[in-house]
């Protein structure tokens, strides 16, 4: 992965880059999210604040495709993540999420906007990287995670409203930290329709 392969990327909220030994590492800084809140909140700990601040690296897809790419990080701070994401628009949104949760894991978290968030916690990961896939199938998208690359479990399967060309890249966030770097490798992106997309292939 070296800067040629993202010649036709862009950002929404700019933030730093830099490519090391094949991988390119993404700058998130303090309190920097993407979240679309009702205002829930409960005696305990309240849910994630509205925020649309965090860097998005992006390129513009038209039509069905495949995005793959490994990620990590060293989950210093509560939701730190390195995530990657679908976007209609700032209220049509998805994004896939590596993430040092509030039960002290290191877990794939889904969130959906459309316009108001919801936030889903996956499966915890026994590690500090992650494979993590967007497929897209019309208007209707898939989340995979994979341990190796090669075997991938289904995060998610949900419909958005999107036209023919979206947004799809990569997120990295601190929402209630002092930021850090985010790591991305083997990065991949193929205009393609899978035959099973809860497969993801």
């Amino acid at each position: 992965m070296g800067q040629t392969d993202f010649e036709n990327f862009n950002w929404l909220n700019p933030s730093s880059i830099r490519f090391e030994n094949e991988a390119m590492i993404l700058h998130a800084p303090e309190h920097s999210d993407f979240f679309c809140n009702n205002g829930a909140v409960s005696e305990e700990g309240a849910t994630p604040s509205t925020l649309a601040n965090a860097p998005f690296f992006f390129t513009e897809v038209s039509g069905d495709f495949v995005m793959r790419v490994k990620v990590q990080h060293d989950f210093k701070d509560i939701y730190d993540s390195a995530s990657v994401m679908v976007m209609k628009d700032i209220n049509v949104w998805a994004k896939l999420c590596f993430e040092l949760t509030d039960f002290n894991t290191h877990a794939v978290v889904s969130v959906v906007t459309n316009p108001l968030s919801d936030d889903a916690n996956g499966n915890n990961i026994d590690s500090n990287s992650v494979w993590l896939q967007i497929t897209r199938v019309g208007q209707s998208f898939a989340f995979h995670y994979s341990l190796t690359g090669t075997q991938f479990y289904m995060a998610r399967f949900f419909n958005l409203p999107v036209e023919e060309t979206v947004k799809v890249g990569f997120v990295p966030q601190a929402p209630t930290g002092k930021g850090g770097d985010r790591i991305y490798s083997n990065f991949s992106l193929e205009n393609k329709t899978v035959k099973n997309i809860r497969a993801g292939e």
